[in-house]
């Protein structure tokens, strides 16, 4: 794409998923969705921890969510691939296999892969050899270059050790040998460890041509801005409600004004702060309330209940501060917040 503007980002948004109730899926509405995230020029990446994987959304669930958005595919589109149908103790073979499983599935439906962690795969694996092993033939396997998922432990404490090393630093050597063997095979990375100078680090190592895509919600505009020696893509879960003000921000960055990139961003960022806090992996709850809030959904239900997760002044301050932000309509949400409240 050599027509590109050189300050241009690629940017996916980790879409949300809208439940009927906590088993079902709205079809219309999550579809809805991703076209409204398409509209504003940021692409879709489909079937991520955004979308409850692993926490209510299953794989047959998560391949039909496939296989519907890449159908609709009015922008770009990636999607996760995992191994989250194994049941048990599964050994190497069995994950690669379930791996493989997912991949022919992204592929079948015309989605660019994200290889996700696997929680399988960090309970069989003894050592870097065995991620060595089941990345090696995965990539080997690929039909188009794909993006490598580093989800940190604050998003799934199961994923402690994973690249085969308890500390970071060696978990990165690790990440990165497997890059640097197949670098034609990878776009680029996917990093969700909530630490930007490690980020920026590893940025710097990668092979020349191979992407990093922050997955960094505390620091994101910084990493997205970048420096003198590059800047980070994006794959963001806050993408999903901040859609219309990233898009705003992002087309200022490609015209060449990085300061008004960071005056439109910075309001952001206590919002995803807040949101993606402690417990982490909770904030789901807080993006679904906000697509609530903002009338892209007609119920705040998440898959499994997980709406409950959160509790009313977390979301008391989550709604003042996508107010500040200028990610909802403050009337709108004001109706929809005290009809809540009357309801419980």
């Amino acid at each position: 794409m050599s027509s590109r503007n050189e300050g241009e980002r690629i940017v996916f948004a980790a879409a949300h998923v809208v439940a009927e109730d906590a088993h079902t899926v709205d079809w219309d509405a999550t579809l809805a969705f991703r076209h409204h995230l398409w509209s504003h020029g940021l692409g879709v990446a489909e079937a991520m921890d955004t979308a409850q994987r692993g926490m209510g959304l299953d794989w047959p669930t998560a391949a039909e969510l496939i296989r519907r958005s890449a159908a609709e595919k009015a922008g770009r589109i990636c999607a996760g691939v995992a191994t989250d149908h194994l049941t048990g103790e599964p050994g190497l073979d069995d994950v690669l296999e379930a791996y493989l499983h997912q991949l022919d599935v992204v592929q079948e439906a015309g989605a660019q892969p994200v290889l996700m962690c696997s929680r399988q795969l960090a309970a069989a694996a003894r050592g870097p050899e065995d991620y060595e092993k089941v990345y090696g033939t995965l990539l080997d396997r690929v039909s188009e270059p794909v993006v490598l998922h580093w989800l940190g432990t604050a998003f799934d404490p199961n994923l402690a050790g994973y690249w085969g090393a308890a500390d970071v630093p060696s978990a990165t050597r690790d990440f990165l040998e497997i890059i640097h063997s197949r670098p034609d095979k990878v776009d680029g990375v996917k990093v969700s460890l909530l630490d930007a100078d490690h980020e920026v680090a590893l940025r710097r190592a990668l092979p020349p041509g191979v992407r990093c895509y922050t997955g960094d919600d505390f620091h994101y505009p910084d990493l997205i801005a970048g420096d003198e020696q590059g800047h980070s893509d994006a794959l963001l879960g806050i993408f999903d409600p901040i859609a219309p003000v990233a898009a705003r921000a992002l087309a200022r960055l490609a015209e060449g004004d990085t300061a008004e990139f960071h005056r439109i961003m910075a309001p952001t960022v206590p919002l995803s702060r807040h949101l993606f806090s402690a417990p982490t992996y909770y904030y789901k709850t807080g993006v679904v309330f906000l697509a609530w809030l903002a009338g892209h959904q007609e119920r705040f239900v998440l898959l499994d209940g997980l709406e409950s997760a959160r509790g009313v002044g977390h979301l008391a301050e989550a709604k003042r501060l996508a107010e500040v932000a200028g990610v909802i309509d403050p009337d709108l949400a004001e109706r929809r917040w005290r009809q809540w409240l009357a309801s419980r």
